[in-house]
């Protein structure tokens, strides 16, 4: 019974985080809240609350800061010099161009996977590659709805954490705990690649024809 509590507390702070993020409202306001939702659904509001969230939450997210910190650190700068600069836009420009409007799909897919490999956040590329999305779709007629899932496919899946040597967080992160570099286990990561590309560009090409 406590266990389910547990969880069903941790699904409710997920939602908070989530839904208050999305409308607006600061995640270093918001975080140390529904991390108290969490602890409390936990530890029971009988136990040392605030024992909980200084000793166990508080000691894990100073761990994490000072282990992760310099990543995410360096990834956003390097990000932000791709944007400043113009690269990451010409990339998207480039890929876009050679394959066209009849490829609008794979052409926004593309364009975020080769950015996310070369190390470019995935959230700057979400920014980068969505003005270029949505000019090429409508040249295509292709439904603005199939936008977040195109460039989803191409951002957040096989780029992010199945291709060998992706420099995202989420593939080099586990290296620490399963003593692995980013190479690990190449053979079955580009199969996980080749399976989550080729089912997720079937499945939106099939919704764009059943769109028209």
């Amino acid at each position: 019974m406590t266990t389910t509590i547990s969880v069903a507390g941790l699904f409710l702070a997920l939602f908070l985080l989530v839904y208050l993020a999305f409308k607006g409202h600061s995640v270093i306001i918001i975080a140390p809240i529904v991390a108290m939702v969490a602890v409390i659904f936990s530890a029971g509001f009988d136990s040392h609350l605030m024992a909980n969230y200084t000793e166990v939450y508080m000691t894990g997210f100073a761990n994490y800061a000072r282990n992760y910190f310099p990543l995410y650190l360096f990834g956003a700068v390097f990000a932000k010099l791709m944007e400043v600069s113009g690269y990451a836009d010409a990339i998207s420009h480039l890929i876009a161009s050679r394959l066209g409007k009849e490829r609008a799909i794979l052409a926004v897919v593309l364009c975020c996977a080769v950015l996310t490999y070369g190390g470019v956040s995935l959230f700057v590329v979400t920014f980068v590659v969505l003005p270029i999305a949505i000019s090429l779709f409508r040249a295509a007629d292709i439904p603005k709805r199939l936008i977040p899932g195109s460039i989803a496919l191409g951002a957040f899946t096989f780029t992010m954490t199945a291709l060998p040597g992706s420099p995202q967080v989420q593939n080099t992160i586990p290296m620490t705990y399963f003593g692995t570099d980013a190479f690990a286990a190449p053979v079955l990561g580009i199969i996980a690649a080749i399976m989550m590309f080729t089912l997720g560009m079937i499945w939106l090409n099939y919704r764009a024809k059943k769109a028209k």
